[in-house]
């Protein structure tokens, strides 16, 4: 899972006229306990905070359509007007099979173009993580190295972005993965998402003040984890759903959101990391990763490693770029109506108390890392100080 791909990776931008045709050929099943409009409203009005005269990018797949056509109404209800990007998982795989490779590199002018005039951008991600499995390592670096200009470029214009899913879209495939029945992951979805907001930007806010007043996170836990790294003078933001004013007029990455809402991060010192990292259990396109550890020296990741399964992770680390091999964020989750369920590999970001670590590309958390790569993963049941103060033990959020 990456934190910085709002824009899909390769899609067919289509009118809303054609949407309605699509929708109305493919109408999708009719969901129990979820109300669109209002979750539309919500992600429109308090998490993208759309104003009159914004130009808006939604990004979704086919199968969303109901939640498309909902937020583009709650779009112009606010006086914006929107642009429904418009893609599929079929469509991703074919653009890779069947195109040539000689245009993998070419400039992404319409996503630049998008770039350099929107005001907002909403990104329903309910892709599946095995649609590009087996692609050759150097198609995907170079198409991911095309696109590097983009998210900065939206950055330094303070494009409002909101990514609707955070690894916890209920589909098929995800419900498979994480070992759940599809109505129980919606159940937690929902949940998330109809979290106490006021509530959790407090928590929020608290955690985030001590982390911009420590010097220094140490991080272990049971499986062997023991890092530390500097955070002294290092921005922290927070991600809880909420856009506020303050966040806007600050830009850059505080005017990011993912939902179901719930993380305050940070990116450390440049060249500070020291010690080991064992991810218990990752999924990477798909195909679970047993045991993924990573030494980090001085910064930087030394070796990397995995007991099984870390194949195509490990070959897609060889074969990125510079920058890969710094160490780049700690996220600590905070919403307290995720909970994953025993027994499931159900492993997201916004859970209380979860932390997770990542290497490589940092400019969603502030930093100047713009690598093609993102990798890391989840450390359930880790204990986290911030100088002397215990902010997370043995996985429970202690604020």
């Amino acid at each position: 899972m990456m934190k910085t791909k709002f824009l899909v990776l390769a899609a067919a931008v289509l009118s809303a006229g054609l949407l309605a045709v699509l929708h109305a050929a493919d109408e999708p099943k009719k969901e129990t306990n979820r109300d669109y409009d209002n979750l539309a409203q919500n992600v429109v009005t308090r998490s993208a905070r759309i104003k009159e005269g914004d130009l808006v990018q939604i990004t979704g797949q086919f199968k969303d359509a109901a939640l498309l056509e909902a937020l583009a109404v709650q779009i112009r209800k606010q006086g914006g007007r929107h642009l429904i990007d418009i893609s599929s998982d079929r469509l991703n795989r074919r653009l890779m099979d069947e195109v040539p490779a000689k245009f993998d590199s070419q400039e992404p002018k319409w996503d630049m173009k998008l770039a350099e005039i929107i005001d907002a951008q909403i990104a329903v991600d309910s892709g599946d993580e095995q649609a590009l499995a087996g692609i050759p390592v150097d198609r995907l670096t170079a198409i991911r190295k095309a696109a590097e200009p983009v998210i900065p470029l939206m950055r330094k214009r303070n494009v409002r972005t909101v990514g609707l899913g955070n690894g916890l879209y209920p589909t098929a495939s995800r419900a498979k993965q994480y070992g759940l029945p599809e109505e129980e992951l919606a159940k937690i979805f929902w949940d998330g998402l109809n979290v106490d907001y006021a509530k959790m930007q407090s928590t929020g806010e608290e955690l985030q003040k001590i982390l911009s007043h420590g010097k220094e996170l140490q991080l272990t836990n049971a499986n062997g984890t023991d890092l530390k790294v500097r955070i002294e003078k290092r921005p922290v933001f927070l991600s809880d759903g909420n856009l506020t004013p303050e966040k806007i007029k600050k830009g850059g990455s505080a005017v990011q959101t993912w939902l179901p809402a719930g993380e305050v991060y940070v990116s450390p010192v440049a060249g500070s990391a020291e010690g080991k990292v064992v991810i218990d259990r990752v999924f990477y396109e798909g195909k679970e990763i047993i045991s993924l550890t990573m030494t980090i020296k001085s910064g930087k990741v030394t070796e990397m490693t995995a007991k099984a399964g870390g194949e195509r992770l490990l070959e897609m680390y060889k074969g990125a770029g510079p920058g890969k091999e710094q160490f780049a964020v700690v996220d600590i989750g905070i919403n307290p109506n995720v909970r994953i369920p025993m027994g499931s590999k159900m492993l997201v970001y916004m859970a209380a108390g979860m932390v997770s670590v990542w290497t490589g590309n940092d400019t969603w958390a502030g930093g100047d890392n713009n690598a093609s790569f993102e990798g890391g993963g989840f450390l359930p049941g880790s204990t986290l100080k911030v100088d002397d103060k215990v902010v997370v033990e043995n996985g429970t959020l202690k604020l």
